[in-house]
């Protein structure tokens, strides 16, 4: 069985998927570091360039990381200050786990280091992560809840997503840092009580996706309950959506169209 096959077996993707060749969209691990490195720093500042399209900025607040494919203790992101709707890749910075900027020039987010050094520490799986004060999101947060299955792109979260349910400030200390990557756990995602999200992936595309999906999965159980009660899907027939809508190969997919959208758009990005 090839792995693509194995992929397929696994995820269930064949449920969605039903023709083609899957592997051009999982990369080639062989490739040398530095086209590995330009491909990430590529969708690293799109993801940047969508968040601010969909107004996820909040002053200085919100970064995205990735980690180097060569140097796995240091991790790529944004500049401080620097609106989401301008970065451009040659503005983003190399960072070591010791918060020192090892490439580029620009001011450093303390709280950016803290939440991602640690997430990028205690979770080697982890190749990207994903946070910022989008407004449903940090809406929801205030409920101190994790998200029901109401819909079935909400289902995506079903079981995995976590809730960091204490707010002790800007997250600066190193030890709130530890406390934030205890509390995401194995899961997607994390919500941050009175704060915001936080989504995590294997690739860039798959973290951005899942911020991008649950903060509409906020809006839509924020309008919902507005209006009424909820019915709550069914947690067996929850699960086996998510193993179709949930996986890091759905994450994959569904981040290519505004991948393309963006690309054509804005190429600027990429000077």
């Amino acid at each position: 069985m090839s792995t693509v096959e194995k992929i397929r077996k696994k995820t269930g993707i064949d449920a969605a998927v039903m023709n083609g060749d899957i592997s051009m969209l999982l990369g080639d691990p062989l490739l040398p570091p530095a086209q590995i490195r330009e491909e990430r720093k590529r969708k690293l500042t799109a993801a940047f360039r969508l968040f601010g399209k969909f107004g996820y900025d909040e002053g200085i607040a919100g970064h995205i990381t990735v980690r180097d494919p060569e140097f796995e203790d240091h991790f790529w992101v944004n500049p401080m200050g620097v609106a989401f709707q301008k970065i451009r890749m040659s503005q983003l910075l190399l960072v070591n786990h010791k918060g020192e900027v090892v490439e580029g020039n620009g001011y450093l987010n303390g709280a950016a280091f803290t939440i991602h050094s640690h997430i990028h520490r205690t979770r080697p799986d982890i190749v990207a992560a994903a946070h910022a004060h989008s407004l449903y999101g940090k809406s929801w947060s205030t409920l101190g809840r994790l998200l029901d299955p109401i819909t079935q792109d909400a289902c995506a979260f079903f079981a995995d997503h976590g809730l960091l349910d204490t707010f002790s400030g800007v997250v600066l200390e190193m030890g709130e840092g530890v406390t934030l990557a205890k509390a995401l756990s194995h899961y997607k995602a994390l919500i941050l009580q009175n704060h915001g999200l936080l989504t995590v992936g294997k690739t860039v595309d798959e973290a951005a996706w899942w911020y991008i999906t649950m903060e509409r999965s906020c809006q839509a159980q924020l309008m919902a309950e507005a209006a009424g009660k909820p019915v709550l899907i069914d947690p067996e027939v929850a699960i086996r959506t998510r193993a179709v809508v949930g996986t890091e190969l759905a994450g994959l997919f569904s981040f290519q169209p505004l991948y393309s959208v963006i690309c054509e758009e804005q190429p600027d990005m990429f000077d």
